[in-house]
């Protein structure tokens, strides 16, 4: 009997002390692609002369979701929900160097990643698995005669980074992103399908809020 009521009070205490250790909240941050300028595709619309579609910049975007931490000793787990849009801008030339114009890109994501590490006091060091769900996209390459879209549903990559819980409520974090798959892969043009020849990098800055 006092080996079952220790039993139960063991019990009893994991849970209140893994519930103390568990948290939920919001997130909102600023994140920014890394693409080498310069990196182009070449390609010959129908009746037209060859051109090159050449990446110009990537500029910052914002994310906000959800977030819930779980703690055991020092050990912890940080999956998450992201809303990301962001946008990227191209050059198209001629070979001859003659410019076509400027044309624009904008992405909206569902961002899925679990983070897993060590928690060291207030300071957080953690990677894991990151998931991109494709939402929507809105560009005026599309006036490019042949130019078409062709999003995955899913693609992979991976997030590593370190985080600081302040006063149990507040955090900060910034996280390096790495993806499997080659930056604009989504593209077609005359039925064939592009690539840039770089994965497409974040770094992402993030605040989060705890209920």
């Amino acid at each position: 009997m006092k080996k079952l009521i220790a039993l139960l009070l063991v019990a009893y205490v994991s849970v209140q002390t893994a519930e103390a250790q568990s948290k939920f909240g919001l997130l909102v941050g600023l994140n920014t692609t890394e693409l080498e300028p310069g990196d182009f595709i070449q390609f010959s619309p129908q009746g037209m002369e060859e051109l090159k579609l050449a990446i110009k910049d990537a500029k910052y975007g914002v994310h906000f979701g959800a977030f819930g931490q779980f703690q055991l000793a020092t050990l912890f787990i940080r999956p998450e929900i992201v809303y990301n849009s962001t946008s990227v801008d191209f050059t198209l030339d001629s070979i001859g160097g003659n410019p076509v114009g400027i044309f624009t890109e904008k992405y909206q994501n569902l961002n899925i990643p679990v983070i897993v590490g060590t928690k060291l006091g207030p300071v957080r060091i953690g990677a894991g698995p990151v998931g991109h769900v494709f939402l929507a996209s809105t560009s005026n390459l599309t006036d490019i005669e042949g130019y078409k879209q062709d999003f995955k549903n899913l693609t992979l990559g991976f997030q590593a980074g370190i985080g600081i819980d302040l006063f149990r409520k507040y955090s900060f974090d910034l996280r390096y992103e790495g993806n499997f798959n080659k930056f604009g892969d989504h593209i077609i043009i005359n039925g064939q399908q592009y690539a840039f020849s770089q994965n497409p990098e974040r770094i992402i800055a993030t605040l989060g809020i705890a209920f």
